[in-house]
């Protein structure tokens, strides 16, 4: 069985930490890198930080944050927002990230994940994909930060970032997000079994149960929590601990010795 990554998403508006529901009514949780090196010590595999208003403004302003996370977190770093060519990619990677997240710049010129991929690696390539609930059964794909729509259907998007060369996708349900309510089972299983690249799921974590049966049922590869985290109702040592006893594979982790496979 495949290990199951734990991911902490951060998304951040200027210099603090926000959280809302749908990607709306944020609210500030304060200093992003005083969450980062908490979840960090706690045992989290890795961190996505997103600027969610990058595109919007057109420029990134987690360079200085992620410049500074590096100092206390020593785990993979996906920068995303505002990445719009491969010099954004290698400032990104110059100052502390180890992956980008590209979603608007990618819908608008989709050469731009071949472009990144052959440059620094699909390994370093995240298509961010906002998916949102059309009828038929299917995933409409939006962009700055689930405002635009594009009347893209989300697989076939999804399957074309991969034929391009992004090494894994980021995943977020617009309609579950914040909620905590669960994630989009099968947009996320829709998304898994049409690919053959790592999928992330994002938005609706609110217990354990949700996040085993995106795995079980989504295929996921890997889950990426906010809100469970953010107001604490559960660390990420209570939800190892919890996967583990599901009998998922994930690392283990001790918070003497950091992590033992």
């Amino acid at each position: 069985m495949k290990n199951i990554r734990l991911i902490a998403r951060l998304d951040v508006k200027g210099p603090n930490l926000v959280k809302g529901v749908q990607l709306e009514g944020l609210r500030k949780m304060g200093d992003p890198n005083l969450f980062a090196r908490k979840y960090y010590e706690q045992g989290i595999d890795e961190i996505i930080y997103i600027d969610i208003v990058a595109s919007l403004y057109e420029r990134n302003n987690l360079l200085d944050i992620v410049k500074k996370a590096t100092k206390d977190v020593f785990i993979p770093i996906t920068v995303g927002g505002g990445i719009r060519s491969v010099d954004d990619v290698r400032e990104a990677l110059r100052s502390g990230a180890d992956k980008v997240a590209v979603n608007t710049a990618a819908i608008k010129r989709p050469e731009l994940v071949r472009e990144i991929s052959q440059m620094y690696g699909s390994q370093c390539m995240v298509l961010a994909i906002e998916a949102k609930k059309v009828a038929g059964g299917k995933w409409e794909a939006y962009y700055d930060n689930g405002r635009e729509k594009t009347g893209i259907d989300v697989v076939e998007w999804a399957k074309k970032g991969s034929d391009m060369g992004a090494g894994e996708i980021l995943l977020t349900s617009v309609d579950m997000e914040g909620s905590g309510k669960g994630y989009d089972c099968d947009l996320v299983n829709s998304v898994s079994t049409s690919v053959p690249i790592p999928v992330i799921a994002s938005g609706g974590m609110g217990e354990i149960s949700h996040l085993e049966k995106v795995i079980r049922e989504g295929y996921a590869d890997a889950v990426a929590m906010a809100h469970v985290l953010h107001y604490g109702k559960m660390t990420v040592m209570d939800i190892r601990n919890e996967v583990m006893a599901k009998g998922f594979n994930v690392r283990k982790y001790d918070n003497a010795k950091g992590y033992n496979s």
